[in-house]
């Protein structure tokens, strides 16, 4: 809650400490690369800060070696290779936004573009992204669970990442084809302006592959998590009811239900792993309720 960020090994020895937000950290997501690792916090005080570790086994922080200041508060964020350059990039949900941004990692960071994950909604703001999650057995598909209320939205996305390196901006007037069956050249007009935002929308929303109501309720102060399974061919959501929803990837579908948590307790965080000796899969979940509990779900179905 003080902005501190603390590295300790798994016997609970406090490795490095550091305090480079003055708020809240909300999350921190780490990459790891070949030489270092790379780690971003982001912060209530509207900062994404980044650290390399040279020595993975020590985990030192050192001086943050790049830094974001965003215009609003931070909601989720998560550290993915570029699809095609695969060079690391930092997607960002921000508060009261639509909107997925993607960042270098740079020592100084920009900016390549954003994705709307609700192009053609009439609202302002129709929702906030609120957990995402890349899909362990394709990179490019993400799961976003969103702040909707009286029950959480559950989005799979195709990313739209835009290329690594971006065009130096030309002084000459910008040129647009007349028409789809017309090749010649005019000067850009708020017509062909609006026909290329309504083509970019169009393409955001056939990113959406799945927008399904997982029926987890949530209030305005809740906070939404999901995770994949590790083959990827489904999700399993938190809920306020101390209910864990398993959906199908392929069609939002509600395939089970997993309650262990006392009722009407939130469950505040998963985990889901592959154990690679016997291959099994277990899901843990955390509630307020102060259980920790141990799932161990098939392997053919989502069923558990």
């Amino acid at each position: 809650m003080s902005g501190q960020l603390i590295a300790s090994d798994l016997e609970g020895n406090i490795i490095d400490m550091r305090r480079d937000h003055s708020k809240y950290i909300v999350k921190a997501a780490v990459l790891h690369e070949s030489e270092h690792d790379i780690i971003a916090t982001a912060g209530w005080d509207c900062k994404v800060n980044f650290y390399t570790s040279t020595d993975h086994a020590s985990f030192k922080f050192g001086e943050p070696v790049a830094t974001i200041i965003l215009p609003t508060k931070p909601e989720a964020m998560l550290l993915v290779r570029h699809p095609d350059s695969l060079e690391p990039i930092l997607i960002i949900a921000r508060t009261d936004s639509n909107f997925l941004y993607f960042y270098t990692t740079e020592n100084e960071p920009r900016m390549l573009g954003k994705q709307n994950l609700a192009p053609h909604s009439n609202a302002w703001v129709a929702f906030t992204p609120s957990a995402l999650a890349a899909c362990p057995s394709d990179p490019t598909l993400l799961a976003v669970a969103t702040n909707s209320l009286p029950h959480m939205k559950l989005l799979i996305v195709r990313l739209l990442v835009p290329p690594f390196t971006t065009p130096a901006p030309s002084a000459a007037p910008v040129l647009v084809r007349r028409s789809l069956l017309d090749d010649t050249l005019v000067p850009e007009t708020q017509a062909t302006q609006a026909r290329a935002a309504l083509a970019i929308a169009d393409r955001e929303a056939a990113a959406i592959q799945i927008h399904a109501n997982t029926m987890a309720p949530q209030a305005a102060y809740s906070t939404p998590a999901v995770v994949w399974r590790p083959d990827g061919s489904g999700v399993f959501v938190n809920g306020d009811d101390g209910v864990i929803r398993g959906i199908e990837a392929s069609t939002g579908r509600i395939k089970t239900s997993l309650k262990g948590h006392e009722e009407g307790s939130k469950v505040r965080c998963l985990v889901s792993y592959r154990n690679e000796v016997d291959g099994e899969e277990w899901l843990v979940s955390g509630g307020f309720d102060q259980r920790l509990i141990v799932w161990k779900t098939g392997l053919a179905t989502i069923d558990g």
